[in-house]
């Protein structure tokens, strides 16, 4: 099967990391009192916490799955620090035997937690030695070949698994069922990404006004990934022409020379609506219509383009094929023409 390059597509407002490690590391919260949103979550969480440590327990194996840049991975980093256990953190393409998966949980110690990014990318051998494990806490490996070969039990520690994944219909339901908690984080309000991008300057040692957080949370895709992303590249912005306060006017100016406007678009998303209005008198047209006139992979336009296009209603996904919305004719400034 040919992978999808879809995850390494480089740009400003793709949620999938880009700034070095050391960025994201600053910015995210340490306990479930400084994380912002998900409140739902945050109460169940806290909810499972508070009670395995009371029984001193490990809490029950946690599923986050949702958009890139939500907030999976800081949440698992947060559960480690609150139960106050260590967290070894891996993903599921690192993952390919039976041993590798066998050897990191072994070196556990009691109650630790195992953090797996994009665990819906596990090979399946990996997967079946994970049944075992999250259930009985063992694995059971075959010693010998032929007629000799006997199934010997290795005990394992007590461990919580938090699996990270961007597409859980690709998870199988095995695998899924053994998750005592699973959680699905949604995107963020306008207020939200505010109080974050807050939250952020002053950790980033840059001022902003409230007009200009308020902009800036509306011009990010309701992701606090690519909030804070943006909020760098605009205090880079105000340090290089002496500005000292991120104001309206300097945030503008900023997202301006990014080419990203008051919507978090940027030229890609415009580019691919001006295709279908133009090209295709705003659709319906195919995928692979659509893939051959912007240049783009299909893989590409229906992970990356698509889905926040969708969300925001400019695009709509029909079984002719898709069409520009009147939303996006309006946006675009184009006169919108009924189909």
């Amino acid at each position: 099967m040919i992978e999808s390059n879809a995850e390494n597509i480089d740009r400003i407002v793709t949620p999938t990391g880009v700034d070095p490690v050391y960025f994201e590391n600053k910015l995210r919260p340490e306990t479930l009192e400084n994380f912002i949103g998900q409140s739902s979550i945050k109460d169940n969480l806290s909810i499972s916490i508070k009670a395995a440590k009371k029984r001193k327990e490990p809490i029950d194996h946690v599923l986050l799955h949702g958009a890139p840049g939500l907030g999976k991975t800081t949440l698992a980093g947060i559960i480690a620090k609150e139960t106050g256990v260590n967290i070894r953190i891996t993903s599921g393409p690192a993952l390919e035997k039976q041993g590798d998966i066998a050897s990191i949980i072994s070196n556990l110690q009691e109650n630790d937690i195992l953090f797996v990014d994009e665990i819906h990318r596990l090979r399946a051998v990996v997967e079946e030695v994970l049944y075992t494990a999250m259930e009985d806490f063992g694995i059971d490996i075959v010693i010998g070949k032929g007629p000799s070969a006997r199934t010997m039990r290795i005990n394992l520690p007590r461990f919580t698994l938090i699996g990270a994944t961007t597409k859980m219909s690709m998870l199988s339901s095995p695998l899924r069922d053994r998750f005592g908690n699973v959680f699905r984080l949604q995107f963020y309000t306008d207020e939200e990404i505010k109080q974050i991008v807050l939250r952020s300057a002053k950790i980033l040692d840059c001022e902003i006004t409230d007009e200009a957080a308020t902009l800036l949370s509306r011009s990010c895709r309701k992701t606090p990934r690519i909030a804070n992303r943006l909020l760098k590249r605009c205090r880079d912005y105000a340090e290089v022409y002496s500005k000292s306060i991120i104001d309206e006017k300097v945030l503008r100016d900023s997202l301006n020379n990014l080419g990203i406007d008051s919507l978090g678009l940027d030229s890609v998303d415009r580019e691919m609506l001006s295709a279908i209005i133009e090209k295709f008198n705003g659709g319906p047209v195919g995928l692979n219509t659509l893939s051959a006139a912007t240049g783009e992979a299909q893989e590409t336009i229906e992970d990356i383009y698509e889905p926040f296009l969708i969300q925001i209603g400019f695009l709509e996904r029909t079984s002719r094929g898709r069409i520009a919305t009147q939303r996006a004719h309006d946006h675009l400034k184009v006169p919108f023409r009924l189909i």
